[in-house]
């Protein structure tokens, strides 16, 4: 099979056997989806990613032993990463910004409509942050809530300062939501250059996607 048309594939953890076969049998339906395996527990999981180089991990939050944010934490140092789908029944805005800040690049709930979930496996696998709409709202709402910490705000703007006008002025553009195509716009770039220049903020910032980019912005900027 020609290597641009074979299917994303999926690595599902979830310590409830239940939740992943049903998980299994809504991707395996997917002709361009496939669940090479499974684990019931973030250590497994990890050994498991380590075996089968997926595209994509379906990551509950919550399970006995190691759970899914740690795991989702060591994860995103190795090597060529999968990129990290977090799910959860729990409703926490904690959860979520834990989440996120330890690199996983969406989070849905159990009880999302199974056609958005594997809309945000896809979404994912394409490296594109999604957030279901109860995720979105705790993220705006931390957004426009209590200032961080001290120790926090320093620390976010300590990392800020590493870069350069140009690269600041992305940063901002990305925590306001903008696409690449606006922020060329708003900055009178071109599409190439604000590439870059999130390219270089991955690098100087430290982060994994654009979602931690903006938790950085509004640390220090709040």
């Amino acid at each position: 099979m020609d290597s641009e048309h074979e299917p994303t594939r999926v690595v599902i953890v979830d310590d409830d056997q239940l939740v992943r076969m049903a998980l299994r049998l809504l991707l395996d339906g997917e002709p361009d989806l496939t669940v090479v395996a499974e684990a019931a527990d973030g250590e497994v999981a990890l050994t498991v990613v380590e075996q089968q180089r997926p595209d994509v991990v379906l990551m509950d939050v919550r399970m006995p032993g190691r759970d899914g944010l740690s795991a989702t934490r060591e994860l995103l140092t190795r090597p060529s990463p999968p990129k990290v789908l977090m799910l959860t029944t729990f409703d926490s805005d904690d959860l979520v910004l834990s989440a996120l800040e330890a690199g996983a690049l969406g989070f849905v709930f159990k009880d999302t409509p199974p056609a958005r979930i594997v809309d945000a496996v896809r979404t994912v696998a394409e490296g594109n942050p999604v957030l279901s709409p109860a995720a979105t709202a705790r993220v705006i709402a931390a957004a426009t809530g209590p200032r961080p910490s001290k120790p926090r705000r320093e620390a976010a703007r300590a990392r800020l300062s590493t870069l350069t006008e140009r690269e600041l002025d992305t940063a901002r553009a990305i925590a306001d939501g903008l696409s690449n195509p606006e922020i060329a716009e708003r900055l009178h770039i071109s599409v190439a250059t604000v590439k870059a220049h999130t390219g270089n903020l991955f690098a100087k910032l430290a982060v994994e996607n654009r979602v931690q980019i903006a938790l950085v912005v509004r640390d220090a900027e709040n």
